[in-house]
């Protein structure tokens, strides 16, 4: 290859890679034959390689005592498109070494190729690692170019044997440097746009599990952490061919375009098969790191550590069969797994309660010797289930400790549907299998609030079992949780209830949040619903806590609580036949602005904060479009309304609403007095201020999904119900306030349930001559749509 390109400047040559980076963009161009990953790679392991000996050949890299070798991601052979070569050259403290690093280096900096490089002897290079942990860990992966094979083999292995001696000292820092690294990065398998080279999971924990096994205080990586590693290199190579630069974090914009190239459905596959990978390679971190610390010497113990003298750790029992051996909990001597069918569960419970791992030898030897427990469970099993569940938060570390060894999907078969599953919307944090174990621990810290905390755990584990399927996920989870509450052995009016707890996980969320819950036909439908049971009604008010407190923060506010708690009173006032309380109606002070209002025919403003949130009361002449108005002045200052109720008093309208600030405090009640005035006599541009608001922090959603409008008849007294799910924007409620009143239909009131990015709004609708036809219904609808977009 011709490495040189000249041109005029000063009578000097300027020498370039251009031919290097010519011969890159034509592997990477998009209308060529595509190479797959692993292929892709390997060409531009030999594209630069080839390129960097000839180059560091006629640059002076030649002779003994002096040689060009490769770290990093060309070290491993493992160069995806556009990285950093890491190069070093090593010497024996030539003459002159500087002038060939020069010509080295300086034709890749002109042609923009990134490069992290160095100059050292070997001695250099080990006083390096010895201070530097990324240093240690790169020399790790040293692999000869060009030059003196001898040079670059004794710095090979030199920093393998000064890695194996000196690791006990590094292993603290290991662990420091993952834990910033993660808390920078999050988790891969349960982050939206995840950093596949520094997230936890990703590539960089794979150098980790490398290291330990160099310095053989490990095995050689799995089958599975191998497979993992190429699973995220494929993502990393993808992401990269398709951005055209270097980019480590896959955003959700490009994940259909990468997951295709990989022969995926959707980017939603790719995630859960990028979840699966990166919790293998956590699961294989936590153990490799424990079994590191067990097999490293100790400090000042010198040839003893090895000793067979030495004492090994104690064994305290923690219950039949299970001990605590160091730091992790471990089958007895005498425990018999293939003749004790609750040993599994004893274990797992003993190291949630302990919050102590399970010892990977335990977790392989009940994989390999565990008996199938068959239906109906042994009442021990069944008993020994429910403790685990109702460990709390050490349950969580164990159920993925079990379900990485497929212990957990030999207890419930249905788990595999729901593994890695990644969530439809942003409200969600965790995968769903993640979710249902987060609740499970959430619900534990409930179990005192009713009457069957069994059942309440049992529920939270498998309330969303049903979802991976084509159908109502609330559905087939029922049908799953009869399964389920057979084969533990549960009554059969427990298993009844349970399948009832799943089938109805949202019924009080949603109505809560999206309906009027002062409305005696509100109640009654949830009462019906639910068969009059109070046990199964206080159950769900338990499991919407859990459920809400695991999906993510902000899901569970006090707002929320106070909506579901109100509707769960007034449940049981029905169910135990007492007469339900009226609406509230206005307090005295909103009482006071409305005469006032109507007496001087000036919009007027109350604010009462509450916790998290206030009450607005916004009052104004009795006249079409006070409501559309009223909520678009609240957008404009950044406010999320939750619910809105709509009233008059003596020729003024009064709408009330619960609003919570998006961020920072709440405005001045002068200020919205004052725009509220200028939007009702039109001297406010609310649309065209909202617009610009709107541009102001990104414009409206890309690609959103198609919005829908449903009607429910039977759901409010004297009136429909209109529900709208969109894609959230700014003005919303705005907008589609204003179409509902350009249809002259009747609002009286409404609700907001903010899930994400996306929206359920609940209007409550009559006409004066109480008939809402098709061919209105079919007017709002078409309005209403456009309003959304």
């Amino acid at each position: 290859m011709d490495s040189v390109s000249a041109e005029a400047n000063s009578g000097s040559e300027i020498v370039t890679a251009d031919d290097l980076v010519k011969a890159r963009d034509r592997l990477l161009a998009p209308g060529r034959k595509r190479l797959t990953g692993e292929l892709l790679r390997e060409a531009l392991v030999d594209l630069h390689e080839f390129w960097l000996t000839a180059h560091a050949t006629s640059a002076g890299v030649t002779g003994p005592g002096m040689a060009l070798v490769a770290v990093g991601g060309l070290g491993r052979r493992e160069l995806v498109p556009y990285s950093d070569l890491d190069l070093v050259l090593v010497h024996n403290g030539n003459k002159g070494i500087d002038a060939i690093a020069d010509k080295l280096w300086y034709p890749l900096w002109n042609s923009g190729v990134g490069l992290d490089h160095s100059v050292r002897t070997v001695g250099e290079g080990l006083r390096v690692a010895a201070g530097d942990l990324r240093t240690a860990l790169g020399l790790l992966d040293v692999r000869h170019l060009a030059g003196d094979p001898e040079v670059s083999q004794r710095l090979a292995e030199s920093a393998r044997q000064a890695w194996r001696s000196n690791v006990r000292t590094r292993l603290d820092e290991m662990a420091e440097s993952a834990q910033r690294r993660w808390a920078r990065s999050g988790e891969i398998a349960h982050r939206v746009e995840p950093d596949l080279k520094h997230g936890r999971g990703g590539l960089r924990d794979i150098t980790l599990l490398d290291a330990l096994s160099v310095a053989q205080l490990t095995d050689r990586a799995s089958v599975e952490v191998n497979d993992a590693r190429r699973l995220l290199l494929d993502v990393r190579t993808e992401l990269r061919r398709v951005a055209r630069k270097p980019r480590d974090v896959l955003r959700a914009q490009d994940g259909d375009e990468v997951a295709s190239a990989l022969g995926l459905t959707d980017r939603f596959a790719l995630a859960r098969a990028l979840s699966s990978a990166a919790r293998t390679v956590v699961y294989a971190v936590d153990v490799s790191m424990r079994t590191a610390r067990a097999a490293a010497p100790k400090r000042g113990l010198g040839a003893f550590a090895r000793s067979p003298l030495r004492r090994s750790p104690a064994r305290r029992p923690l219950d039949e069969g299970v001990v605590l051996h160091g730091t992790e909990v471990a089958l007895a001597r005498d425990a018999m797994p293939n003749r004790d069918p609750a040993l599994l569960l004893r274990v797992a419970t003993a190291a949630a309660r302990s919050k102590h791992p399970i010892a990977a030898g335990t977790l392989s030897r009940l994989a390999d010797s565990a008996p199938e427990l068959r239906q109906p469970w042994p009442r021990e099993a069944r008993e020994e289930l429910l403790a685990l569940l109702g460990s709390g938060a050490g349950l969580i570390d164990v159920v993925e400790a079990l379900d990485r060894t497929g212990l957990w999907g030999r207890l419930f078969p249905e788990w595999g549907a729901v593994r890695d599953l990644p969530p439809r919307d942003a409200a969600h944090m965790w995968t769903v299998d993640r979710h249902l174990v987060q609740a499970t621990a959430h619900a534990a810290r409930l179990a005192t609030t009713v009457s069957r905390p069994d059942l309440l755990l049992l529920g939270a584990l498998v309330h969303d079992i049903g979802k991976g399927r084509q159908t109502d996920h609330s559905e087939v989870g029922a049908a799953l949780a009869t399964q389920i509450g057979e084969r533990l052995g549960l009554w059969p009016q427990d298993v009844e209830t349970l399948a009832a707890m799943v089938r109805h996980h949202l019924l009080l969320p949603h109505t809560a949040t999206r309906r009027d819950v002062e409305d005696d036909a509100t109640v009654h439908r949830v009462v019906d619903t639910l068969g009059g049971d109070p046990v199964l009604l206080e159950l769900l008010h338990a499991l919407a806590e859990a459920d809400s407190l695991a999906t993510g923060p902000g899901v569970w506010t006090d707002w929320k609580a106070s909506l579901i708690a109100d509707l769960v009173r007034r449940c049981r006032t029905a169910m135990a036949g007492d007469p339900l309380p009226a609406p509230e109606p206005l307090d005295q002070a909103q009482l006071d602005l409305a005469v006032k209002v109507a007496s001087t025919g000036k919009p007027d403003v109350l604010i009462t904060p509450t916790d998290g949130g206030a009450l607005v009361t916004m009052a104004a002449p009795d006249r079409p479009g006070v409501l559309s108005r009223a909520a678009g002045v609240l957008a404009l200052n950044s406010l999320e309304v939750h619910t809105a109720t709509l009233r008059a008093h003596e020729g003024a309208v009064v709408d009330v609403f619960t609003v919570s600030p998006r961020f920072g405090s709440l405005p001045d009640a002068s200020l919205l007095r004052e725009q509220l005035s200028r939007a009702v006599d039109g001297s406010l541009a609310l649309a065209d201020k909202l617009a610009a608001k709107e541009r102001d922090y990104g414009g409206p959603p890309q690609d959103p999904p198609p919005a829908k409008v449903l009607w429910f008849d039977d759901e409010a007294t004297g009136a429909v119900v209109l529900e709208l799910r969109a894609a959230d924007r700014i003005g919303l409620l705005h907008h589609v306030a204003d179409a509902l009143e350009q249809c002259g239909v009747d609002i009286r009131w409404a609700r907001v349930a903010t899930l994400g990015g996306t929206v359920v709004d609940s209007f409550s609708l009559a006409t004066e001559d109480g008939r809402l036809d098709t061919t209105l219904r079919k007017k709002v609808e078409r309005l209403v749509l456009a309003a959304s977009r």
